[in-house]
């Protein structure tokens, strides 16, 4: 079963999220970066550099297992999952800026991914070796999140009516699939889940609060209007842990690796639906 899951069902259910967010995508999504620049740049400089070393902090104050920690860090280095547009939305944020950054980042994360995770492999398991991360597994991960994403970008383009009406369906399908897949990574553990959760649960919490702090409150201190700070800490907070599980498993090898991204899949969403809530609550009372 655990081969199915690894090598069939977990890259299909990622391949189908990449779908939906190609369904949602134009080319006019990538050219307006150069139309508010300072906000992807911002959002960028929040994703790339500052949450890795924020999530490297959060492992090392609490201490976490070597395995655990890399797995943390994993999930700070991938990009922003699909359904932050979605709480973006509900907390009246620019969506658009939020297609552009899940866009951009989803593309640099390919490049600086890898990197990270090496870097984390030599930080918490004192390892020389050689990142498991082969040119070939590099071109693995390209194929099950670029792909998709382009098939769909091009469906929209040729049968737009269709993908307009196809795009709510295929988000609803995949929350059903990340609820899964969480379930599936989780469960692979076995009896040693239960420890698992003690041991990274509140440090993928602190982790997940102070994401959605990171992304709203940098861009609030350089001048960026409120709708952006949302949908910036939006696409800090929600992280593509479908992805992260994905690499635990299928190219590092390592299930123990993918707890925290399922642990922090489940955690995600209570505190996107508080800062939403709370967002909309302070939209609605200014005006």
């Amino acid at each position: 079963m655990s081969g199915i899951f690894a090598e069939v069902l977990l890259p299909l259910a990622l391949g189908i999220i990449m779908l939906g967010l190609g369904l949602s995508l134009t080319v006019q999504d990538f050219l307006r970066v150069a139309r508010i620049p300072l906000a992807v740049l911002v959002g960028l400089f929040c994703q790339m550099l500052l949450l890795p070393a924020v999530c490297y902090g959060v492992a090392v104050l609490f201490r976490l297992p070597p395995e655990l920690a890399v797995g943390l860090m994993l999930l700070s280095a991938s990009p922003g999952g699909a359904t932050a547009n979605l709480f973006s939305h509900l907390a009246k944020g620019d969506v658009a800026l939020n297609i552009t950054l899940t866009a951009t980042n989803s593309l640099l994360s390919l490049f600086t991914l890898p990197f990270i995770v090496s870097f984390s492999l030599r930080a918490f398991m004192a390892s020389d070796q050689q990142i498991p991360i082969q040119p070939q597994k590099v071109i693995q991960v390209f194929a099950i999140v670029l792909v998709p994403v382009i098939i769909g970008m091009v469906i929209r383009r040729v049968r737009e009516p269709w993908a307009l009406r196809a795009d709510k369906p295929v988000r609803i399908a995949s929350a059903i699939f990340l609820a899964l897949i969480v379930i599936a990574s989780i469960g692979k553990e076995g009896a040693k889940v239960g420890g698992y959760i003690q041991q990274i649960g509140l440090a993928a919490l602190v982790f997940n609060l102070l994401s959605l702090s990171v992304g709203y409150f940098v861009p609030l201190a350089v001048k960026l209007p409120r709708k952006q700070a949302v949908a910036i800490g939006m696409e800090i907070g929600i992280h593509n842990a479908t992805l992260a599980i994905a690499i635990a498993n299928n190219v590092l090898g390592n299930a123990t690796m993918a707890v925290p991204p399922a642990v922090y899949g489940v955690l995600m969403f209570g505190t996107a639906a508080g800062f939403s809530f709370l967002m909309s609550r302070r939209n609605a009372a200014e005006g």
